[in-house]
């Protein structure tokens, strides 16, 4: 795929923020090619950011398993955020995890049941820190083989408590008390792994009107979103989001959300958008995402993300900076 060369310059309804210390941008739809890699104009883009003194981070709904495609391309800090702000997790360190915000799993047994009552046939996936699992009805999923199948309470339930109560029962033999225990301390380690994101899909809905109806019956509960064209929901802890942790990260660093700008595309990065004193939507953005964005650049499939570093890291240096 060839890429445009040379600056080009960001659109006239696009200002150039005047001292940016930060980048956060999203990755599908955004910073990627819709082949899921990053162009040679984009690497060089942001490598140039970072020699210019901006930090980069991304900012996904992707959780840090499927972060190899930039892991290379993260420079400095090492960090990035997933799993739409529920981790914080090191690039330079594999996807170590630095910070979880999870969704408690009670929580997310009442969003279920929510779900099932106001939209019959939403089927679930439950994205723990240690990999996904899903329900037998839902879509198709290749990416992760080693995933339990199971319904959705099943996969949230803390299972620990059922193999004591085995355990009690098993009276009068010891050595067999100290294999179950063994066995529970194992099953009590998958079970009680964070749960940063559940994951909601309707064969039939509309994702816009899937999402509607999924505010209205969860309420304040949790936080739901999407980033995907079909109807798929993307389900985290009350507050959390996208631009709740990178404001988190940039008040650890002395970054004002004005010193900061954003790339984004679809409604799990509006509030990202809004948050950041500069904001682009890409040109293949959501309409909701185009009108709640400060600016506009072209499409990921344009680099549209590199134009726009591109002039900030130009008048940068001319500025003598």
């Amino acid at each position: 795929m060839t890429s445009p060369s040379g600056p080009a310059p960001a659109p006239d309804d696009s200002p150039l923020p005047a001292r940016p210390r930060l980048i956060a941008t999203d990755l599908d739809g955004t910073l990627l090619h819709d082949d899921k890699y990053v162009s040679d104009r984009t690497i060089a883009a942001l490598a140039a950011a970072e020699r210019a003194g901006i930090e980069v981070f991304f900012v996904t709904g992707r959780p840090a398993r499927w972060m190899d495609v930039v892991s290379e391309h993260v420079h400095g800090h090492g960090m990035a955020i997933c799993a739409n702000g529920a981790a914080v997790v090191d690039l330079h360190a594999g996807g170590k995890l630095l910070r979880v915000r999870p969704l408690e799993r009670d929580t997310a047994l009442a969003v279920v049941q929510a779900l099932r009552d106001a939209a019959p046939g939403t089927t679930f996936a439950v994205e723990l820190t240690t990999g996904i699992h899903y329900e037998p009805t839902y879509p198709p999923f290749h990416q992760d083989p080693g995933a339990t199948v199971a319904t959705a309470e099943k996969l949230l339930q803390v299972q620990v408590q059922e193999q004591g109560q085995g355990q009690e029962q098993g009276q009068g033999q010891a050595q067999g008390r100290i294999q179950e225990q063994g066995q529970a301390r194992e099953t009590a380690d998958e079970s009680a792994a964070p749960v940063v994101k559940l994951l909601a899909h309707h064969p039939d809905l509309t994702p816009d009107g899937f999402l509607a109806v999924a505010r209205t019956a969860v309420g304040n509960r949790a936080t739901i979103t999407r980033s995907s064209p079909s109807a798929l929901l993307e389900i985290s802890g009350p507050g959390v989001s996208k631009a709740s942790t990178l404001a988190l990260c940039c008040a650890e660093r002395g970054i004002s959300s004005d010193e900061v700008v954003a790339f984004g595309d679809m409604p799990n990065d509006l509030e990202m958008l809004t948050w950041a004193g500069t904001s682009y939507a890409m040109g293949n953005a959501h309409p909701d995402v185009l009108a709640a964005a400060s600016g506009r650049t072209v499409t990921n499939n344009e680099d549209g993300v590199a134009i726009v570093i591109e002039q900030i890291v130009a008048r940068r240096q001319a500025e003598g900076h």
